[in-house]
């Protein structure tokens, strides 16, 4: 069981993984000896899995943003999803419910690499049909909800 502290420290990591113990351990109230703990059993338990940056993905060139829906047949679904998901440009793979069967998430320098990805998609076999959009605008990209 998490507690509300494991909740503020995995708020505080999730927006900056480099905070320092001792800075959370003052927000939050508790000593740096408690923090330490509970950040080394969050990630036992698996409630933290790794710790990442947060890439400005337009500062090294992929200004498109393209959210592809995929219609897969013949009961390959799990072994399209792992190759769709060792793209290079792919950041998020769906497996999801309605028309669509993938939501692929992922990013581009040009619409050429664009075009040559969903070309690619559309060479493996049991992929029926895609549907691209594009994002115009990104309001809000983050994986933290705390």
């Amino acid at each position: 069981m998490i507690d509300d502290v494991d909740i503020k420290i995995l708020g505080m990591l999730c927006r900056n993984a480099k905070t320092p113990v001792r800075d959370i351990a003052k927000t939050v109230g508790v000593s740096i000896g408690t923090v330490h703990n509970k950040i080394k059993r969050l990630e036992k338990e698996g409630y933290i899995r790794s710790y990442t940056a947060n890439v400005n993905w337009n500062k090294l060139g992929y200004s498109i943003t393209a959210v592809i829906e995929l219609v897969v047949s013949g009961g390959k679904l799990v072994e399209i999803e792992k190759k769709v998901s060792e793209f290079s440009n792919v950041l998020s793979v769906y497996d999801v419910t309605g028309e669509s069967d993938v939501i692929i998430l992922a990013k581009f320098r040009s619409h050429e690499e664009l075009s040559a990805f969903t070309k690619s998609l559309l060479s493996i076999q049991n992929v029926d049909r895609t549907n691209t959009h594009i994002a115009l605008t990104i309001i809000k990209e983050s994986e933290c909800l705390l």
